[in-house]
């Protein structure tokens, strides 16, 4: 929600990051949309479970971001991000990210286990 309620700040660090401008472009206006449907599917027990895919699949897609930025692929490193996590560094930031991300992955194992479990005795 960040990302809209500061739209202008969100659309200038994209540009800021190291991606081509037509990726950053195409990333500003479909990001948010998919973080919110994310989140909606995470808030019900049926959808639970597409909802923890798409969210690890952003996460997995970011934290390689991440990776690729300590790495030196891009030849800069752009500001960190904004919103709730802006006080991060990158390094800190990729931490963060692979902690969510292994909690997504457990959740994924989880909910699918207990959906086998239920499956099988009925």
């Amino acid at each position: 929600m960040s990302k809209l309620f500061d739209f202008e700040q969100f659309k200038g660090q994209m540009y800021n990051q190291a991606l081509p401008h037509a990726l950053a472009t195409v990333l500003i206006w479909t990001l948010p949309g998919i973080e919110i449907i994310a989140a909606l599917l995470l808030l019900f027990e049926q959808t639970r479970l597409a909802g923890l895919y798409l969210s690890t699949v952003l996460m997995i897609l970011f934290t390689g971001y991440i990776a690729l930025v300590l790495l030196g692929y891009y030849g800069r490193v752009p500001c960190s991000c904004g919103g709730v996590i802006k006080s991060l560094g990158w390094k800190n930031h990729l931490f963060f990210n692979l902690f969510f991300l292994l909690l997504s992955i457990l959740g994924i194992f989880t909910i699918s286990r207990e959906r086998r479990m239920v499956t099988k005795y009925r």
